[in-house]
């Protein structure tokens, strides 16, 4: 993934395409403060699951700078952060429908042996194992509890 975002980054360079460059450089620089974190923690280099989980946070935070610059009604901004948005979901794997995300969730729960709401660690344990990335897991978090609940 590092070097899709590095080659991107180069292309957007000689495009000229300064938001693209900007917001480029910007998940270039959140990805190596990732691996330094890791590495003072004694671990290796961030994973791909790692650095997946890492944009999907990036996108949540644009989302909410997004629904405050609206409220405030400050549309460049708005704006900016919705273009920050579409680049990074480029660098996501393609996010699961609503029947694809209720399908995998009740196939993490048979798969888990989940019976109540005490079991929904390993239900999210294996959902964030196959779908690292693909769905937002706050979402699928509240509809894992309404199952098992």
């Amino acid at each position: 993934m590092r070097d899709t975002i590095t080659a991107a980054l180069h292309t957007a360079t000689k495009a000229q395409d300064k938001r693209r460059v900007s917001t480029l450089r910007m998940m270039s620089a959140a990805i190596k403060d990732r691996d330094i974190a890791a590495r003072t923690a004694g671990k290796t280099a961030a994973t791909d699951a790692d650095l997946l989980d890492l944009l999907a946070k990036m996108i949540k935070q644009r989302e909410e700078s997004q629904k405050i610059y609206a409220d405030a009604g400050r549309a460049e901004l708005a704006t900016q952060e919705s273009e920050e948005i579409a680049i990074i979901r480029e660098f996501l794997p393609k996010q699961l429908s609503s029947a694809e995300m209720e399908k995998a969730i009740a196939d993490a729960i048979a798969e888990a042996g989940a019976t109540s709401v005490k079991d929904m660690g390993k239900v999210m344990a294996v959902l964030k194992a196959r779908y690292a990335g693909q769905m937002d897991f706050g979402k699928v978090s509240a509809e894992v509890k309404a199952k098992l609940g």
